[in-house]
């Protein structure tokens, strides 16, 4: 899947994130890396980025190295995120980048889940930082992955 592949699919299954600015830039063997700016669209009175939309890019860059692995997957796997913390350190104004690195911790899980019938939790984590080098906020995710039963 390429990148424009990504964001075309984030339009029609995610259009919240996808007109609030969430954008997948890069998708690699080391990381996700997944922008968003400060619009009209996703900012709160604070005059700063609306914490929810922090988390959709947040989301996006762990869940993109899941999908992608699904994709090459030989069995349906179905993802959910079960739970999330979220870190706050500064207000998030202009673009901010979210990167997650927890690509091999995912290519393991998939290992473990397609020997085994009992699916896979795990954490993932992405940092947010902002165009001064700033780390403006920290999400992590417990996602869920089962294999989907045949029937």
């Amino acid at each position: 899947m390429t990148i424009r592949n990504f964001n075309t699919f984030l339009l029609f299954k995610l259009p919240s994130a996808f007109f609030c600015g969430v954008r997948l830039k890069l998708l690699s063997k080391e990381r996700a890396v997944v922008t968003v700016g400060l619009n009209f669209l996703n900012k709160n009175p604070f005059k700063s980025m609306f914490w929810a939309v922090q988390g959709m890019a947040a989301e996006l860059s762990t869940g993109a190295i899941i999908l992608s692995e699904v994709k090459k997957s030989p069995i349906s796997i179905s993802m959910l995120v079960t739970r999330n913390e979220a870190e706050f350190l500064k207000k998030a104004k202009g673009k901010i980048t979210f990167t997650c690195t927890d690509v091999a911790l995912v290519e393991n899980q998939f290992k473990t889940l397609l020997k085994s019938e009992s699916g896979a939790r795990f954490w993932m984590e992405s940092e947010g930082i902002d165009q001064q080098g700033n780390v403006v906020s920290r999400f992590r995710f417990e996602w869920s992955l089962k294999a989907r039963s045949k029937a």
